[in-house]
């Protein structure tokens, strides 16, 4: 059984003027879709993991008995293909506040505006490629934390709650070197808060 790449819940040009229709087509369709891709050619030798769900598989990448080499193709491509259905969801033309993640944040952070500050400052400081995430620990204590490449804190036994793709791909067409930029612009277009 192979996993197939989910609608986005938006055209390519509903998070403009944020983020480009353009980068949003090449963004989806071949960057997502090749991570998509090669987790289902990974997967090929393993039909016990057949049907599970992507991220159960994410999440206990550590525990699998399987080729080193094929472990590490199955975590990169697979975490590729989860973070991005993650990130899409995470976006929206209009906002959708969830009231209760906003209550935890200023609890959590000390307001909105800390928060913004400190994931801000985590997603310009993200060296090289990888991805800022809200996340929360087993224990329920929320805690920004950033990954390389396409790690996923699932592995790392925490629950994702916001998604940022700092990889060049997501942002180079309309802002090329400017990172920062698009962090800011990226704001405008994150649904829950």
């Amino acid at each position: 059984m192979s996993y197939t790449l989910p609608p986005l819940p938006y055209d390519f040009n509903a998070l403009e003027p944020y983020i480009d229709a353009k980068t949003m087509e090449i963004h989806y369709t071949k960057h997502h879709q090749t991570y998509l891709d090669k987790f289902n050619k990974a997967l090929e030798k393993y039909p016990e993991l057949a049907g599970k769900p992507a991220e159960d598989i994410i999440k206990n990448i550590n525990d699998l008995k399987i080729d080193e080499k094929d472990c590490l193709a199955i975590k990169n491509n697979g975490g590729g293909f989860i973070n991005h259905n993650f990130f899409w969801q995470m976006m929206a033309p209009q906002k959708q506040i969830d009231g209760k993640l906003v209550d935890e944040i200023n609890q959590s952070f000390g307001s909105i505006e800390d928060f913004k500050k400190q994931f801000t400052d985590a997603a310009v400081n993200r060296f090289g490629s990888g991805w800022v995430w809200l996340v929360r620990h087993n224990g329920g204590k929320l805690e920004i934390c950033s990954t390389a490449n396409q790690d996923s804190p699932l592995s790392l036994g925490h629950t994702p709650l916001i998604a940022l793709d700092v990889w060049e791909h997501a942002y180079y067409l309309k802002y090329q070197n400017k990172r920062a930029d698009y962090i800011e612009a990226w704001w405008n277009v994150l649904k829950l808060i």
